[in-house]
């Protein structure tokens, strides 16, 4: 889900790298064989493990009564902006209890019956809790298999995004995108809102004849006359990874099973800079073992979207910001696709366990980019790593900076930085230097392997770590998952490529003019270590001159120009201030929005035009993002 596209520039060329160098099949020879292997050694911990994570982020009591599967019937209406509709749920009684507990949040319940000959059935909608919404309970008897749900949902649904067809590309059709994660899939259906209950899932959707729907499933490639679309998700998922997207879409073929939509007038772009998303899928799975979901597509949403992308399996949905002309930002894709093995093939049990969804995709990133572009190539994406972990421990409470999080009470989109990220990839790392590259690089295709399609908490993981890799028992196991900070054996990081940027930067300080300066060879990463060297207030002569030879704030690169953008207020830099607006008012990334809205509230002119420019803005931001901005502008 969120995504961290700092630290994946430029991957795709890697990736295809490794499909020339003819490596794959063999390791997936070498994968299939170290998985029957290990099958044997951990079947007992798969049997007898008993998760010990409890989900505080879920009215559903699952010991009880679980969904297994989901059957939608809905009605998209943009006119009202509401769904309407009926959720079918296929349950498993196990206690052969007599009640069954749902999420919902805001949905409003016509009625429910039970039975395939829907028998009306008693229910009760319990009043709100912050964060969670309401616990819909249900009087079902001992052996109910199936319960229906007649409903609506509120026209502020959190998940939710209308757009006006002024939103889109094309201007002329309304567009809705939905975004489950974390907790947010109850706001748009009932259901078990929970990472740990899996179910399979199927959709009978009508939207307007002139739109296509698509969901995280499998998916058309063309409009039909009828505006009736049907999905089938074979695979077990949980409730945050169901996803629905209508709008003026078309699709554009890539590969045998990849392929992109978009709005008609930006597919030909899109389907540029997507080119070799089926290599990249390719040579995944020579790196982390078969590819369990059928297809892999993306859709490209309005920008509007609050994420870089999130991983909805069969269907990523994707920023408009990476679509810079020149594929330098489409690795983003690489990241969501990791996700198909970490994350949704073996998943977070609850929220407080996230960095096992995604410390273990940042390790998986880093892996590749070493192995194609050199250890110091990696050393510089770990140490901007390094920054950013160092930067977020100071400004979190200390019992945030912890990996096993205790998140009850609160929303888990607390937990969602870079604790998860670069803290569970220091831990993974630290692992790997101890037993071994080869011998960590082994013990995790065998870990999803052994553990496709089912939920892992933290401590499971480090039952299954301490059996199968007892070395690593040796090392400070508890500090690192328990307690907040960095441990002091966190792995050392030597970025010598970064050596370079900071001479150039001294030299440049020093009064050498920039244009002598040679960057002609600069990734993105190097251009963002240069940037972060200035300070929040800099001298605007100086912004001036860096504008003035490389066209900064005119940076057609959504990364750099959020880190340019960044300093322009608090520096006075009046001349970025049109580009810092229009940046604000059409792109809804928070992870570009919140740096940019907090550089510009540390001055007082600041936070007028701050407020200025959000109330032109948050129309066009998802629930997401505006809820972390109105904090932040009180």
């Amino acid at each position: 889900m969120k995504n961290k596209l700092l630290h994946l520039l430029s991957i795709a060329g890697l990736l295809l790298a490794l499909v020339s160098c003819g490596g794959s099949n063999d390791n997936k020879e070498n994968s299939d064989s170290t998985n029957t292997q290990d099958t044997s050694r951990t079947t007992s911990i798969t049997k007898n493990m008993e998760l010990k994570s409890v989900d505080v982020h879920t009215f559903a009591k699952a010991k009880e009564a679980v969904m297994t599967d989901l059957a939608l019937d809905i009605k998209v209406d943009f006119d009202n902006k509401i769904i309407t509709g009926k959720a079918i749920i296929t349950l498993d009684n196990k206690a052969k209890t007599d009640k069954l507990y749902l999420d919902t949040k805001e949905l409003g319940i016509d009625k429910v019956t039970i039975g395939d000959d829907e028998k009306e059935a008693k229910f009760t909608l319990e009043s709100t809790v912050e964060h969670l919404g309401n616990a819909l309970v249900i009087d079902i008897s001992p052996d109910t298999k199936k319960v229906t749900v007649y409903y609506q949902t509120n026209p502020q649904a959190e998940a939710l995004q209308w757009l006006s067809p002024q939103q889109t590309a094309g201007k002329k059709h309304p567009f809705l995108f939905t975004q489950s994660q974390a907790i947010l899939a109850r706001s748009w259906v009932p259901c078990q809102d929970s990472p740990g209950i899996r179910f399979t899932y199927s959709a009978k959707v009508t939207v307007p004849k002139d739109l296509m729907a698509l969901m995280s499933a499998e998916n058309p490639t063309e409009k039909n006359a009828e505006g009736v679309y049907n999905f089938k998700m074979p695979q077990p998922i949980p409730a945050y990874l169901l996803a629905l997207s209508v709008g003026d879409l078309a699709f554009g073929k890539i590969g045998e099973r990849t392929g992109v939509y978009a709005e008609p007038s930006m597919l030909d772009k899109c389907t540029y800079e997507f080119a070799n998303m089926e290599k990249m899928l390719e040579a995944a799975e020579g790196i982390y073992g078969k590819y369990e979901w059928g297809r892999y597509d993306v859709i490209v949403l309005p920008p509007s979207f609050p994420f870089g992308g999130m991983e909805n399996p069969r269907l990523t949905f994707a920023t408009p910001t990476i679509l810079a002309g020149d594929r330098s930002l489409t690795s983003l894709i690489a990241h969501e696709l990791a996700h198909s093995w970490s994350g949704n093939l073996v998943t977070n049990n609850t929220w407080n366990d996230f960095w096992l969804n995604e410390g273990f995709t940042v390790f998986f990133e880093r892996k590749i980019m070493g192995a194609l572009r050199g250890e110091s190539y990696a050393e510089m994406l770990a140490k901007l790593g390094l920054q950013d972990l160092q930067e977020t421990v100071k400004g979190l409470e200390k019992e945030d900076t912890k990996l096993k999080l205790a998140l009850k009470g609160r929303n888990p989109d607390d937990g969602m930085n870079d604790i998860a990220y670069e803290k569970g990839y220091f831990f993974l790392r630290l692992i790997a230097e101890t037993v071994g590259k080869e011998k960590f690089d082994e013990f995790l295709k065998n870990y999803f392997a052994q553990y496709k399609f089912q939920s892992m908490d933290t401590e499971g993981f480090l039952a299954h770590l301490k059996q199968a890799l007892p070395e690593a028992t040796k090392l400070n196991l508890d500090e690192w998952v328990y307690q907040p900070g960095l441990p002091a054996n966190c792995p050392k990081v030597k970025a010598t490529r970064f050596e370079n940027i900071d001479k150039a930067y001294a030299a440049w300080e020093g009064g050498k003019n920039p244009a002598e300066l040679d960057t002609k060879e600069w990734s993105t990463h190097e251009w963002l270590h240069f940037l972060r060297k200035l300070p929040t207030k800099v001298e605007v002569a100086k912004l001036k001159e860096l504008d003035a030879t490389f066209k900064l704030t005119q940076s057609g690169n959504s990364e750099i120009a959020a880190e340019w953008l960044s300093r322009a207020v608090p520096s006075g830099y009046n001349e970025a201030y049109p580009a810092l607006e229009k940046f604000l008012i059409n792109v809804g990334r928070r992870k570009f929005l919140v740096p940019l809205y907090k550089s510009m509230i540390t001055t007082e002119e600041g936070k007028a035009l701050a407020k200025q420019v959000y109330a032109k803005a948050r129309p066009n931001y998802h629930s997401v993002s505006y809820n972390t901005i109105d904090k932040l502008l009180k």
